[in-house]
């Protein structure tokens, strides 16, 4: 992926996640208990929005993306004590093996053309026993505004790199060795589906 593009969106993509309000609210509920008293790595942070909702709850928070200006908005926000964001690609992380209890990353392996990348990094720096939690968008009924928001994404340079259902993104989950341990999809621009899973070890 070319962080570029992401670098030119940065102004704006705290605007572009107003639409979807309500999904992320729940999604921040869900995430919440799942992440309490850990240390929680978040990949493709963006501008922070899921780490700085979730912080509260976590005993750290390390954010990161590998866009240099979406990491330079979240610093211009209000950042908690244990919220700590850097630059770093999801495929190439520069953290030690088994050194975090969570890792969060929303939004991001669907627009990923090598997903599978990311998530070998995830097992990497996962302690034993740790948890993965990977809210994405997927496809489900493409009503006429569901279209036309897609070709407008496609237009201005985002497109799903994946187009899953929330049951094809599960079983790709399960394919690359993880075991699905909560899904819920909640209704927004696109289906948004909440997975939890840990590695499988079998």
């Amino acid at each position: 992926m070319d962080s570029k593009k992401w670098d030119k969106f940065a102004p704006f993509y705290n605007l572009s996640r107003k639409s979807d309000r309500k999904a992320y609210e729940y999604m921040y509920a869900l995430i919440r208990p799942a992440i309490k008293g850990k240390l929680v790595l978040e990949l493709a942070t963006g501008t922070g929005i899921v780490a700085l909702n979730v912080a509260d709850c976590a005993k750290r928070i390390i954010a990161t993306d590998f866009s240099e200006k979406m990491i330079a908005q979240a610093k211009k926000q209000k950042v908690p004590s244990n919220v700590t964001f850097l630059v770093q690609d999801a495929c190439s992380l520069k953290f030690s093996d088994s050194e975090f209890d969570a890792v969060i990353i929303s939004n991001a392996l669907h627009v990923m053309p090598q997903p599978e990348l990311a998530l070998s990094e995830i097992r990497r720096v996962l302690k034993p026993g740790g948890l993965l939690i990977a809210p994405t968008y997927t496809h489900g009924a493409m009503n006429r505004r569901r279209k036309a928001l897609s070709k407008l994404l496609k237009a201005v340079g985002f497109k799903a790199e994946h187009k899953w259902t929330p049951e094809q993104y599960a079983d790709f989950l399960q394919a690359n060795g993880w075991r699905v341990t909560k899904k819920i999809t909640a209704d927004a621009s696109f289906p948004l589906t909440y997975i939890e899973c840990v590695p499988d070890t079998e």
